[in-house]
């Protein structure tokens, strides 16, 4: 499969469909109890942490980072396109917004006491997966939690359009629990709980709870 331009490809397909986007998402979480239950559980994990900034990586139009922030959290989003940014920043404007790469983020190293990736995912070629979750664990601090939701099975498929028509081109890579904790175990993280649901927000989802290694070689 050839995803070469995948980044660019990405943010045009999300700054074309923002505003469809937050109308068709806004209320999902309304229909999703289990995941609310793990999004508490994360808040938490969070506060036995001793609290502190909490990152958002894919934020889209904010509407998972305006909830933990209604949990307590001080959380914040990053997403790689302004569109998205933008009308995250008309709908919760109490909130910090940034445009940014998870492929290259620019926070300081062990600068947020979690980080949160909800289904954000999808769109990072397998090659590349390494790569993110190495600037997740860079800027973690020791021991703290790290949340990631993502689409459970074995391929991958070219999306060209949604949330309301519009046109898109960004492939939706599906994997398995397995596969992640594997990468997850090669940056640097211990899993501490994996699940799968069917639900609102995916039609087979999965979610993955793991810290930072306080300590690890190499590292």
């Amino acid at each position: 499969m050839n995803t070469d331009g995948w980044l660019e490809d990405t943010r045009t397909s999300y700054d074309t469909v923002a505003a469809g986007y937050a109308d068709m998402t806004r209320h999902l979480l309304d229909e999703t109890p289990e995941e609310r239950a793990v999004l508490a559980l994360f808040a938490d994990l969070v506060r036995a942490q001793g609290g502190g900034p909490v990152a958002d990586m894919g934020c889209g139009t904010g509407r998972i980072t305006a909830h933990l922030d209604h949990l307590g959290v001080d959380a914040f989003g990053i997403d790689l396109s302004p569109g998205m940014i933008e009308v995250a920043r008309r709908d919760h404007p109490g909130l910090r917004f940034d445009i940014g790469s998870m492929t290259d983020l620019s926070l300081a190293d062990a600068s947020v006491t979690g980080v949160l990736a909800w289904y954000s995912l999808i769109h990072v070629p397998d090659d590349e997966i390494s790569l993110v979750f190495d600037h997740f664990r860079r800027v973690l601090r020791p021991g703290g939690p790290l949340l990631l939701s993502f689409h459970i099975g074995d391929e991958a498929q070219l999306k060209t359009q949604g949330y309301g028509g519009h046109p898109m081109k960004v492939h939706v890579h599906r994997r398995q629990h397995g596969q992640m904790i594997a990468w997850l175990n090669d940056a640097g993280f211990a899993v501490e709980s994996h699940s799968t649901l069917t639900s609102a927000e995916s039609k087979l989802g999965g979610m993955i709870l793991a810290r930072r290694h306080a300590v690890g070689p190499g590292r």
